[in-house]
Parts: C-alpha cells; sequence; structure tokens
C-alpha cells in the first residue's frame, strides 16, 4: 500500500482565459496528483514582480501517494499541458498557468529542484489569503506558526480581491462509491486493475481465491467431471467472502473494491453445467443473490478473444493454458446477456482490447476517468 500524504499547491494565471486555465489544472491535479479535499476562493492581484495583467489565484488542498520530486515533476507537465513556457531567465512574466508546491505534510525539503515550504509563500499576500481559508491551522514546520498567524504577520501589503467566480472540486472514486465491483473474462485484467485503483486510492480489496480452490486445476482436466463441485464451491466461497467483508467496512477504509461479482458464478454455471445440474445451481444461487450487496458500479472490462489468450499464455497458470477461444466465446456471452437483462445494476462497460492500463499510466487514468464520470 502507497504512502498518502497531504500537501498544499498554489494556483496562479494571468493569461488567456484565466478561470479555464485554473479549472482545468484542479481537474488535472484530481486525476493525476490525488483526491483534491479543498479548493480556495478566487482571489485578483496584481502582477507581482512584473508589469503585466491581473492573476488570478488559489490554493487547493490535495492527497496524493506521489513523492515530492514526482509530484514536483507531475505539476511541471500540467503546467506545460496547459500553455505553459518556461524559460531559462530568472525574470517573472506572464503565464497561462503557475502551479507552485507550498508544503507537503510537516515535510522540509531542500534539494536541488525543489525548496518546501515554499521560500517564498510568506511574503505573498496573494498565496497566503487563499491558503488561510483553506487551512488556517495548519502550522508552518519552520515558522512554528499557523497560516493565519503568518497572514496577520505578513509584511506585503498588496491589494487583493475575491472574486464572484467559483472553481468546481472534482470528486474522487472514494467519494463517489462505497462499493465498486470489477468483472471480466478470463484474463481481462480485472484483478490487476482491482490492486490498482485500491493501491491508489487506500481501498479494501476484495479478491477471489481462486488459487485455493483444489477443483481448479482438476476441472480444466476433465471439465465434465468436476464441473459441479467447482461451481459450487466457488458459489460458496463468493459468497461468504463476500458475505463478511461487506458486511462491516473497515475502520479506516471505507472504500471496497472486488474483483468479482457474485453472479459470475451464475455465468460460468451456465457455460459449464448440464441442465439437471444448472436448474438445482440456480435454486441455491437465488436464495444466496437476494442477501449479497450490490455494488455502486459494475465495471465490466471487455477484451476480444485473441487479447484473452495472449494475457492468460503470458501470466502462466499451467492448467489455464489449454483454455480454448470457443470457452471464452461463450463466457463472453453469458456476461452480455447478464448486463442486457440486470437492470438494477448501475453497469459500465469498458472496452480495454487496445488498452494496456498496467503498464501505461494514461490508460489507467482513461479508465479511471471513465469510472470516475460514469452517470447511468
Amino acid at each position: 500500500m502507497k504512502i498518502v500524504r497531504t500537501t498544499y499547491i498554489s494556483l496562479g494565471s494571468n493569461q488567456g482565459n484565466k478561470l479555464k486555465h485554473l479549472q482545468k489544472a484542479i481537474d488535472l491535479i484530481g486525476e493525476k496528483v490525488g483526491a483534491i479535499h479543498k479548493v480556495s476562493s478566487i482571489y485578483k492581484t496584481k502582477s507581482w514582480g512584473f508589469d503585466g495583467d491581473d492573476f488570478f489565484n488559489c490554493c487547493v488542498e490535495a492527497s496524493t501517494n506521489l513523492n515530492p520530486e514526482t509530484l514536483l515533476k507531475t505539476l511541471l507537465e500540467i503546467e506545460e499541458s496547459l500553455g505553459r513556457v518556461r524559460t531559462n531567465s530568472n525574470e517573472y512574466s506572464g503565464r497561462s498557468i503557475d502551479l507552485d508546491i507550498l508544503l507537503f505534510d510537516d515535510e522540509i525539503i531542500f534539494s536541488p529542484n525543489l525548496i518546501v515550504p515554499h521560500p517564498r509563500m510568506l511574503e505573498r499576500k496573494f498565496v497566503l489569503v487563499p491558503l488561510t481559508e483553506i487551512t488556517p491551522n495548519y502550522r508552518h514546520p519552520i515558522e512554528k506558526q499557523t497560516i493565519l498567524m503568518c497572514l496577520q504577520n505578513s509584511d506585503d501589503s498588496s491589494a487583493i480581491e475575491k472574486i464572484d467566480a467559483t472553481l468546481i472540486r472534482p470528486i474522487s472514486l472514494f467519494e463517489k462509491y462505497n462499493y465498486i465491483a470489477i468483472e471480466g473474462n478470463i484474463g481481462a485484467g480485472k484483478t490487476s486493475l482491482a490492486k490498482m485503483i485500491g493501491d491508489d486510492y487506500n481501498a479494501k480489496l476484495v479478491l477471489e481465491r481462486f488459487a485455493d480452490n483444489p477443483f481448479l486445476p482438476k476441472y480444466y482436466e476433465d471439465m465434465e467431471r468436476y464441473a459441479f463441485p467447482l461451481e459450487m464451491s466457488f458459489l460458496a466461497d463468493r459468497y461468504n467472502q463476500l458475505s463478511e467483508d461487506l458486511a462491516q467496512f473497515d475502520l479506516f477504509k471505507n472504500f471496497i473494491v472486488s474483483d468479482y461479482y457474485i453472479f459470475k458464478s451464475l455465468i460460468f454455471a451456465q457455460v459449464s453445467l448440464h441442465k439437471d445440474e444448472y436448474a438445482l445451481y440456480r435454486k441455491v444461487f437465488d436464495v444466496m443473490y437476494r442477501e449479497i450487496s450490490k455494488p455502486d458500479i459494475y465495471v465490466y472490462l471487455y477484451q476480444n478473444t485473441d487479447r484473452l489468450l495472449t494475457n492468460i499464455k503470458n501470466r502462466g497458470r499451467d492448467y489455464e493454458q489449454n483454455i480454448e477461444p470457443e470457452y471464452l466465446d461463450k463466457i463472453h456471452a453469458g456476461y452480455a446477456t447478464f448486463i442486457k437483462s440486470e437492470k438494477e445494476l448501475n453497469t459500465l462497460v469498458i472496452d480495454v482490447s487496445q488498452l494496456d492500463f498496467v503498464n501505461s499510466p494514461e490508460d489507467y487514468q482513461f479508465i479511471i476517468k471513465q469510472i470516475s464520470e460514469f452517470k447511468n
């Protein structure tokens, strides 16, 4: 699990559509840095250190699992994406966006590229006023005074004006959802994605315990013989696990991510069981299904069969290597029928056939954005 820390970031703009630049920067910080908990009002000030158009300034509080150096690199990339052009000159100039790390937990950092707390933050009312608005009692790690006291003791006499516009705080996954279920065919990457989300958002993970099932290797050797005991054992284990883990949220983790939903049992049973076995299985399933909490969002990762076979081969589980494409196609069809018929679930289908979200941060952020912005 990654360590999550609190950082305060100053934002400023005096070129182009200043409100749009600030809002886009906040959205990108929410995507690439971490959850934004507070956004200050916008304050207008004269250009500081040079003659230019008035600045719009604000501050945000964010939680992040990035280290300070990576955080700085990410903010510079956000600046560049919003049209900021940096020069080697030490003179101040106009800019479409300016992002500065003011505070990073209680750390004091002196490195060639980064100094925290920001060395000039106490000289600038356009920083201290919005920062005081969102965290007046935060103690400056060096001055040992609250930010409010730092503002009151500031020698900066420049005029500062709150404007009537409002910036929108992006809503993070763990605020929008309490329980996310991620599903997909064999090899679709559901467990990898669940682990990544759990790691990034400090979520409680509910992962399928397929490795502990003694019938699974036997099933792939003799599907006819071991289908029923395999599906019954999976159903019982999934029911017990979900009942226990969803019955009470962890004290410090009110956000749960699972790499399966219990309806998976019915989909696989339809494919593998004979008609009379399935009828018995369905009776047991229906009793259990009524007792299971439904996820706030059900995310289905679709991957085409060729990609699934490649993934299955690459992960190298011996008992999976003889899976036929026809079997995967039947699972595809089962999920498609389920998604069309199950109207009570808040279902999002994402085609990940051309994505590599494990190795590509851009692909991973694309998926997170799809989940975050999904409206049923």
